[in-house]
């Protein structure tokens, strides 16, 4: 989350909503979630697990290009 929320500050093309899985159980069905932390990039790109700055700002770059 953390991290997510920095590159969001860094660029305001990024908007980051965090959500507690036990508060928003049709999210969590609708998503599939099974672990968390699950970041989930422009509806496409799905990240299950902690993943450090370069793999995920690889990410969030492919979903930038479409």
């Amino acid at each position: 989350m953390r991290l997510a929320q920095l590159f969001a500050m860094a660029s305001e093309h990024i908007r980051v909503d965090a959500i507690e899985a036990s508060e928003f159980p049709e999210w969590v069905q609708q998503y599939k979630i099974q672990g968390v932390p699950k970041t989930i990039i422009n509806e496409t790109i799905e990240l299950v697990g902690a993943h450090p700055e370069n793999v995920a700002l690889q990410h969030i770059l492919e979903a930038a290009k479409g």
